[in-house]
């Protein structure tokens, strides 16, 4: 399984680069950001330097999306760092939750989605692509290049697509029952389109937070650290229960029946520990999203992930352990699962 650190562009970029450089000596090899241009610095500048100080670490965004810059601009943005770094990158892409939102724009639809993806991979691999009547290719892209995307998703027609289109399908939660459900809709969709559903990678992302015992005072405060990402699944879950309704056999009720106490969501705490907007979201919800506990713990969940197709595990973190949880995600959890 390889494993992955997930973190938001705050400033100082240098922290940032520093905690990704930390991560590669601890067996990390992909390192993910947040890619919202209203809410944190810009991520494809720090990616550069990441890779500058880094050797073997694939980097990318969790997630992109199609709305907040031209696809060229994109691909020629990931093209250029695999030209200077050694094909190094991947597109994580979706709908653009806060990236859209903060800037008063609604998050793009699925149609969008799939023609920005075959855009961006055939322009990020050295092909010709169709910018609406408009053919274009890199004229100074090497021969070798190559861009995978990577496609976030929850509902029923994002899985689909996942499956038929996407080089890989990024989850964010780590709940035991709804990735074997999304994971098996997503291979489904692969092999309905005639593709090998093992070319799809498999990608799940939640927070980790590793505590030195399984006391309940230990267990509390790890899950007030976490609880955040409650809150942030739940915005996509809140658009799926206004799409789907609340009961519906489109969409599990094991993912939507924590948002009813839901009552709003300030995107200026998003994604951070102290989000004020997420006290609505039980303990139950912060136990099966996230990987919380002592090592042997994560042990045992990350096990069970990679048994249910898991090719990635890609660690949130958000929280006042950052160094820590790499460290012993590094002395411990990791060789553990890949022994």
């Amino acid at each position: 399984m390889d494993f992955g650190l997930v973190l938001q562009t705050d400033p100082p970029a240098s922290k940032v680069v520093s905690l990704m450089k930390r991560a590669e000596r601890n067996g990390f090899t992909y390192g993910w950001t947040f890619d919202s241009a209203v809410l944190w610095q810009e991520p494809f500048v720090i990616y550069s330097q990441i890779l500058a100080n880094t050797t073997k670490l694939t980097v990318g965004p969790m997630v992109t999306n199609p709305g907040t810059r031209t696809w060229e601009v994109t691909a020629s943005t990931f093209a250029t760092l695999n030209d200077m770094f050694g094909n190094r990158t991947v597109c994580g892409i979706g709908r653009g939750d806060s990236a859209m939102r903060v800037a008063g724009r609604t998050p793009n639809t699925l149609a969008r989605i799939s023609e920005a993806m075959k855009v961006i991979r055939a322009l990020g691999s050295g092909q010709e692509a169709d910018l609406g009547g408009t053919v274009i290719k890199f004229p100074w892209i090497k021969e070798d290049a190559e861009l995978p995307v990577w496609m976030a998703a929850y509902g029923p027609k994002a899985l689909k697509m996942t499956g038929e289109e996407a080089d890989g399908f990024i989850l964010q939660l780590a709940d035991l029952y709804l990735t074997e459900y999304m994971v098996k809709a997503v291979k489904d969709a692969a092999v309905a389109a005639g593709r090998d559903p093992s070319e799809v990678k498999i990608c799940v992302a939640a927070p980790a937070y590793v505590t030195e015992n399984d006391s309940p005072e230990a267990l509390a405060h790890a899950r007030e650290q976490c609880r955040w990402f409650g809150g942030m699944v739940g915005n996509h879950v809140a658009d799926l229960v206004s799409k789907y309704g609340e009961h519906s056999a489109a969409v599990p009720d094991e993912l939507t029946d924590y948002i009813k106490a839901r009552e709003g969501y300030d995107y200026s705490h998003h994604g951070r520990a102290d989000n004020p907007d997420t006290a609505f979201v039980p303990d139950e919800i912060v136990d099966r999203f996230c990987v919380i506990g002592p090592v042997e713990k994560h042990i045992e969940k990350l096990n069970a992930l990679r048994e249910l197709g898991v090719d990635q595990f890609a660690v949130y973190d958000m929280h006042d352990a950052q160094e820590t949880t790499i460290d012993a995600y590094g002395a411990k959890v990791i060789p553990a699962v890949n022994a």
